[in-house]
Parts: C-alpha cells; structure tokens; sequence
C-alpha cells in the first residue's frame, strides 16, 4: 500500500448547489462521482461563520490546556449518556487504543425514562458535559452544531438528488431531530503517544461527516484500491465524509471509505473537530431505489465481523459507543455489552 503525499482528494463548492440551474446540476453530477468512488471532498462556500470556528477553536484549546483534575470533573465515565472528556488512550478502535484526548458532545436534552422492555439506545439521550473553566464553550458548541446541522442537512438533500431520489428522501430517517455527536480532539506529538495511532482505521457510522481541521495535518484516507490519500488541512474548508448509514441505504453504491489519523511528530500537538450527523435512533435505514445505472454499480456492503452493520440507527450507535468506551460500558450497561456485543 503506498500513501500519496498531496492532498488528492476533490473539491466542491456548496454554493454552486443554490447557484443557477447549470451549477447546481453541475455540482449534483461531481457529487455523484464523489459518493461512488471513496465519499470524501473538501468543502468551501459552507457558509459557517469564521468567527464561530476561530470561536470553537479558541475554547478547545483552552480547555486541553487545563490541569488534568479540571478536565477530569467532566469525565465521560461520568455519564450513561457517554458525554465528556477522555484522556489519551481511554478510547479503542477495533481494540487498540487511540492516542488522542477529546470532549464529546451530543444534542443537548434529558434522559428517557427506561424500563424492562425499553430499547439499550434509549440511555444515550441525556445532557451534555460542559466544562465549568471554560463557561463560554457552552453556547459556542451549541451554535456550531446548529450550523454544521443545517449544512449537513442541505448536503443531504444534494446527496438525495445525485442519487436520483427526491430531495427529502433522507428526511423520513433524521426528522425531527438528528443525533449531533460533535468531538473536540486534541493529538499529542509521539513523545506522548505510545504509537502513532492517533486514531485507528475505521468508517464513520452515522450519515455524514463534517470535520474542522487545524492546521497540523494526520488525516489519511484509504481507496478502494488500498492507497492511502493524505487529507492535509486546507484553510476555510471542512472535510465531508460519508458514513455506514449512507452505505446501508445505496446497498453499497455510496462508499464509506476506512480512513485513520496518524499521530504528529514529537513535540507538535494536533487539532481537529469532527461533527457526525446521525439518524433518529428510533429509525430503520431503507434501501433506496437508485435508478437503474446507479443499481448497477451497487456494490452490496462492506462485510466486517469486527463491525457489523445494523439497519436499526439506535443499536449501530450503541454497538459502536460500548466498543469505544469500555470504562463507560462497564460502569453503566455492563448487561448491554452481553446483549450487543456478546
């Protein structure tokens, strides 16, 4: 496998998507051929305001620079919810310990009362965390996560159309409320980490990707054919991404391609922030019927006995939290991980 050493990956203006009729369809066919081949793009024209960015920036990194015991009152093995911070290494992909700490952040609300016959998704809604040293980040996250919502949402009804669907047809799976994780990341330099594992291969699990990188790159993407693409940060972009929920509803037509970050060089510390728009846990992804010269080059799905997929967004979700976070797992579904994970 060899890794390139250029940022090849397209880029698309959301803009030309409100444009003239010429634009949009121009924008609608490119996003076609995006969705196909590996599902990822930078993105410009989105809209998001630089001040709300250098914002969320400025009180991420103001939080990771906090003592550790100030970082450890939102702890996530705090929550049921798993919402909070996670020291380095207290996360896994596919078993191994990724060398990053973050704060998770998912759509703010209260907990659902749950009984007996009561689905295991149903615990995941709860409050966030909020950092009492950084009172600020509070309303900054929510306002971004509000923006990158609307942006992601006007994404999928461009994904609806290059699919051939109608422009709601993702609607029925995310109305009226989609799930909104939102992860403030920090990677320490190699002198930290024990490996250069900053985040392991894995697909994405939810609808789409929005991910803010800083100015440190890490970011690699896996094609069909094995190479991997460095995904360096390009200032007043985001990197959009598809995720296994798109690649369940196209049978395969969409990839959600595997994709890591690599830890950076001693000494230097990385930033990012990855906003995952979900379904309703509630829903059941459909299979869509493409047109007939998109169903040829359906592609059936990806077959991973280390993740399997699941057509109910609740139980994906929840398989893939009780993975990651063992500790939370433990302390508060210890029946759960028997149940789902067996």
């Amino acid at each position: 496998m060899t890794v390139s050493e250029t940022a090849n990956l397209p880029v698309l203006d959301a803009s030309r998507f409100h444009g003239t009729p010429t634009e949009r369809a121009a924008f609608i066919a490119e996003l076609r051929g995006i969705l196909h081949d590996h599902g990822f793009f930078y993105l410009t024209g989105h809209g998001v305001p630089q001040s709300l960015i250098d914002g969320l920036v400025a009180g991420a990194k103001k939080f990771f620079a906090l003592p550790i015991e100030e970082k450890l009152k939102i702890e996530m093995v705090r929550s049921p919810h798993f919402r909070g911070y996670n020291r380095a290494g207290y996360e896994r992909t596919r078993g191994e310990q990724d060398w990053r700490e973050q704060i998770d952040f998912n759509t703010e609300g209260s907990p659902r009362a749950v009984g007996p016959d009561s689905p295991g998704w149903a615990r995941l809604h709860g409050p966030n965390q909020w950092p009492e040293a950084v009172p600020e980040l509070k309303d900054i996250v929510l306002d971004y996560q509000a923006r990158v919502t609307a942006l992601g949402i006007d994404l999928l009804k461009a994904i609806a159309l290059a699919l051939g669907q109608p422009e709601d047809a993702f609607a029925e799976v995310y109305d009226p409320q989609p799930t909104q994780l939102l992860k403030l990341i920090r990677y320490p330099g190699r002198d930290v980490a024990e490996t250069d594992q900053g985040v392991g291969a894995h697909k994405d699990g939810g609808l789409i990707t929005i991910l803010l990188q800083d100015v440190v790159p890490g970011l690699r993407v896996q094609t069909v054919d094995g190479e991997w693409l460095n995904a360096p940060p390009v200032p007043g972009t985001f990197v959009i991404n598809t995720g296994e929920l798109l690649e369940l509803a196209t049978n395969g037509f969409v990839r959600a391609d595997v994709h890591d970050v690599v830890a950076p060089p001693p000494g230097v510390e990385r930033f990012s922030f990855a906003f995952f728009l979900g379904a309703r846990y509630d829903a059941n992804i459909p299979v869509l019927p493409l047109p007939d010269d998109l169903q040829k080059l359906e592609r059936g799905l990806t077959v991973d006995p280390l993740n399997p997929l699941f057509r109910n967004v609740g139980i994906n979700h929840l398989k893939s939290r009780l993975r990651s976070h063992p500790d939370v797992a433990a302390a508060h579904h210890a029946d759960l991980v028997a149940e789902i994970l067996g």
